[in-house]
């Protein structure tokens, strides 16, 4: 089966359509959204009730960090993702902030764990910078590949036995072949805020038959995502990064 894996939404309804539509395109039977649905955008009840929906049809969502500031702290939380996130939970209803506050952490099927951030401890919201969390990530799971997302860039790391975790960084949607004589790491790039410079949304397809995962970009209208960040009131920021990827 063929699975699109989504990351990091963060309330961009531009970019999540632009990535559903992208991946039905290339043959995606199901979807797997690894957390911050909400944050930094402007349409965060747009977002949940589509993921709400999408949950009924047989989607896997985990909980983000952004997600769990909903209704928790927003302690560790930047001035510009505090300022989103106080708006955002004055446009959610109670049933809205219900779901995200009930999302697991991880979920596991078959040889794939979906997790939000780094997989030894999910619930601090680590971030896979470099080999050392990766590694960390890779020794914490039993699992062939673990799908996260959280940092906004897309990395792949593999690690064989006795070895070092070692970096691929995805530069197009060539399906990498997920060798099962090594545990990997597949950390997703984002769809709503990209940080690696590339303004195009980003998600990944799995095929958890052939056991290989192919990252892919799909444009959308950052004018219109952008300009309702500034009509919402949302810091400018927010809007000037998406145009940039950063």
């Amino acid at each position: 089966m063929l699975i699109a894996i989504l990351a990091d939404i963060h309330a961009n309804r531009e970019a999540f359509d632009a990535c559903i539509a992208h991946a039905s395109k290339h043959g995606a039977e199901r979807f797997v959204l690894l957390g911050d649905l909400v944050g930094y955008g402007a349409d965060p009840s747009y977002v949940v009730d589509k993921v709400a929906r999408m949950r009924e049809d047989g989607a896997v969502v985990v909980m983000g960090n952004h997600d769990a500031a909903v209704s928790g702290s927003l302690a560790g939380m930047n001035e510009y993702a505090r300022a989103a996130l106080e708006w955002t939970r004055n446009k959610l209803d109670v049933a809205q902030k219900s779901l995200l506050k009930e999302l697991p952490y991880t979920h596991r099927e078959g040889d794939a764990l979906f997790v939000h951030s780094e997989a030894s401890r999910p619930e601090s919201w680590i971030y896979v910078t470099g080999p050392a969390e990766a590694e960390r990530s890779l020794r914490a799971v039993d699992s062939l590949v673990t799908f996260c997302g959280h940092v906004h860039r897309p990395q792949l790391y593999n690690m064989a036995p006795l070895k070092p975790p070692s970096l691929f960084v995805p530069k197009g949607p060539v399906a990498a072949p997920l060798v099962p004589s090594r545990r990997w790491l597949a950390v997703m790039g984002a769809v709503g805020q990209p940080r690696d410079e590339i303004p195009s949304a980003a998600y990944a397809i799995y095929d958890d038959r052939k056991r290989t995962v192919a990252y892919h970009r799909a444009p959308y209208d950052i004018e219109r995502a952008a300009q309702k960040i500034k009509n919402a009131g949302l810091p400018q920021l927010l809007a000037a990064r998406l145009f940039i990827g950063r």
